[in-house]
């Protein structure tokens, strides 16, 4: 009699699997936790959840703040169960403590935030990933007051191109494409902040006048051939969003770093050739993996590719170029990805996103799949 009804119950979990997302809050999560200053989103749904994307149904059912993501030092937050056994995390107004560690923190613009700043802060404030073709629409440095390689602080730029009077610009030096790794696209171009300056002559291009613009600061050195922004363009960005998982597949791949190295690991930032138009958003949260070795399974047995003799790799690829049919009696076996870390999306362009690496198994390099199943 249990075959039945264990076979009924088998059908039911295949029929709904989105009933796997249920909120399971972990053994060790404390009935209250009090906020501390550095604290994140992402740190604080952690300590509850094993998936911390799940985090807004965690916080929905918080009456007490008109805005669910804005939560202070000095918070102390309650678990609870509402009246369906659903576990909820409340702001406990009750909380009170004497000591001097428990003063509570005046709330102003201290809210925490979704990601820890410090370390997106420099991708939100001084990198960009731009269409080459639209940088090439942009106003550019054509030189200086004075013949330097290095501008400084109040050195005047000539600029072609018509700019405000008294606008602040940006300045922004294009660096390398990031480009598909399959179909060799140039998805974008890297542009890094360079420095700040003002306006005080509008300048007329149609008469062969250069705009002028004043230097306020300088980060790196500035170029012949930089362009100009608009000081805020692209730099308005959220800190505090809703992370959550996205409700299609996606797949793509790691294809860069800014810091232009090829491992990374927890709280590092990538690149990835997702962006908008594969409806990608700020705050999903996405799985990497990794694609197992291929093995040639020929004459002397199972081998890894690398190791396999000429005629064997000849044959494997033979039978790749005509197609054959994956079977008993294949040569090339093609093994499953793995997942080997997770990464959360905070700043997303066309074709382009930044991700920031919160979990990893082994060290996350560039080819790695950026995927939702």
């Amino acid at each position: 009699m249990k075959s039945p009804f264990i076979a009924i119950i088998l059908a039911l979990g295949a029929a709904f699997p989105v009933l796997a997302d249920v909120l399971t809050i972990k053994k060790d999560a404390p009935k209250q936790y009090v906020v501390k200053k550095g604290d994140t989103l992402w740190d604080i749904s952690a300590i509850y959840l094993n998936e911390p994307w799940l985090w807004p149904e965690l916080w929905q059912m918080n009456p007490q703040i008109d805005n669910p993501h804005l939560i202070y030092p000095g918070d102390a937050l309650a678990l609870i169960y509402d009246t369906d056994g659903n576990p909820r995390l409340v702001i406990n107004k009750a909380y009170r403590k004497l000591s001097p560690m428990g003063r509570i923190t005046p709330k102003g613009k201290d809210a925490i935030t979704t990601l820890p700043l410090e370390l997106i802060k420099p991708y939100l404030s001084f990198e960009q990933a731009i269409n080459s073709d639209t940088i090439k629409e942009k106003p550019y440095i054509l030189g200086a007051n004075e013949n330097t390689k290095t501008q400084t602080i109040d050195h005047i730029l000539y600029v072609k191109g018509n700019l405000k009077r008294n606008q602040a610009y940006a300045i922004y030096h294009e660096g390398a494409p990031y480009t598909d790794p399959k179909t060799g696209e140039k998805l974008a171009s890297r542009a890094s902040y360079v420095g700040m300056a003002r306006a005080f002559r509008a300048g007329d291009t149609a008469n062969g006048e250069p705009a002028s613009v004043r230097v306020e600061s300088v980060k790196r050195e500035i170029k012949q051939g930089d362009f100009l922004l608009p000081a805020m363009e692209g730099q308005m960005l959220p800190v505090y969003f809703n992370m959550h998982r996205p409700t299609q597949p996606l797949q793509g791949h790691v294809i860069a770093s800014p810091r232009e190295v090829r491992e990374f690991s927890t709280m590092d930032v990538v690149v990835l050739n997702l962006g908008s138009e594969q409806q990608v958003e700020v705050g999903h949260v996405i799985d990497i993996e990794r694609q197992s070795p291929k093995v040639i399974d020929g004459a002397r047995g199972p081998r890894y590719t690398e190791d396999s003799s000429r005629l064997e790799k000849l044959v494997s690829a033979t039978s790749e170029l005509f197609g054959s049919e994956s079977d008993e009696d294949s040569i090339t076996w093609k093994m499953p990805a793995e997942k080997v870390g997770e990464m959360i999306i905070f700043k997303v362009y066309d074709k382009v996103s930044y991700a920031l690496i919160t979990k990893n198994q082994y060290p996350i390099r560039i080819g790695d799949l950026a995927v939702i199943h």
